[in-house]
Formats: C-alpha cells, sequence, structure tokens
C-alpha cells in the first residue's frame, strides 16, 4: 500500500513538472522556430476561417435541398398510395401504374433521405473545422504566451 502510495504521488508530481514545463520555445534563440510556428499556424488558422465560412455559407443550400427533396418524397408517396387505392379496384393497367408510382416514390423517398444525408455531412464538416479553429487559436495564445515570456526574460537579461 505504502508504494502504490509513493509510486502515486511520484506520477502526480511528474505529470505536474511536465506541464510546468511544457513550453518549446524558451530562449531567446529559439524566437526564429517560434515565429516561423507562429506565421505557420496562422495561416492555418486563416485557411480553416476561409473554410468554415464556406461550410457556413453553403449549408441553407443543402437545407434547402433537402426541404425540397422531402417535399417531393411527400408528394411522391401521396400520388402512389392514390394510385394504389385505384388499383385495388382497377385492372392490370392500374396496378401497373400503382407500381411505377410505388417506385417512383421509393426513388424520391432514396433522394430525400440522401439529401438529409447531406445535410448531416454539411454539420459534421462545420463542427469539425469549428473544432480545428479552436485548437489552433489555443496554439497561438501558447505561442504568444511563449513569446511574452522569451520577451520578459530578454528584458530581464538586458536589464542586469
Amino acid at each position: 500500500m505504502k508504494k502504490n502510495l509513493q509510486l502515486l504521488c511520484f506520477s502526480l508530481l511528474l505529470f505536474v513538472s511536465l506541464s510546468a514545463h511544457s513550453q518549446k520555445y524558451r530562449s531567446a534563440s529559439d524566437t526564429v522556430k517560434l515565429n516561423k510556428e507562429y506565421v505557420k499556424v496562422g495561416n492555418e488558422i486563416s485557411e480553416l476561417t476561409s473554410r468554415l465560412a464556406i461550410a457556413q455559407n453553403n449549408r441553407p443550400e443543402y437545407q434547402a435541398k433537402a426541404k425540397e427533396a422531402a417535399n417531393n418524397a411527400q408528394n411522391a408517396a401521396d400520388v402512389s398510395s392514390d394510385q394504389a387505392l385505384k388499383a385495388t379496384d382497377g385492372s392490370v393497367k392500374e396496378a401497373k401504374r400503382a407500381k411505377r408510382k410505388a417506385k417512383h416514390s421509393y426513388n424520391e423517398a432514396k433522394d430525400a433521405r440522401s439529401a438529409n444525408d447531406n445535410v448531416d455531412k454539411q454539420d459534421d464538416k462545420i463542427s469539425s473545422l469549428t473544432a480545428q479553429l479552436n485548437k489552433k487559436k489555443q496554439r497561438l495564445q501558447e505561442l504568444d504566451e511563449m513569446r511574452t515570456a522569451i520577451n520578459a526574460q530578454s528584458a530581464a537579461t538586458i536589464q542586469d
């Protein structure tokens, strides 16, 4: 039990110390690397922002297509239902028409489902891009903190 407690304390201490010393860029000689990464992350943020804006602008179009497909599917189902009612008391010709209408209705329903899937995919894309963008913004903030720490360290060195 004592060993487990000591191991737990040691791992906790190790975890805390790693997070405290996780700063990648520490000295003034690292500013070139820091600036390169800063520019790279900034460019990635601008690219993700534009991709997110495009995805968000395309979303209403996908939703409109899905709504239109759903209306078409409903109309086709109504027509198919009416034709099926006629076919129950009608001839073989009416039954064939009912079969064609049912097939058309089924295809319209598949189109509506596909359009809804496209809307879901677009929503997933938007949420994924938003998560990536938040990650990059957080990394940019970390780089800002590193830059501030290096500048403070350089200023303290110059004053001494």
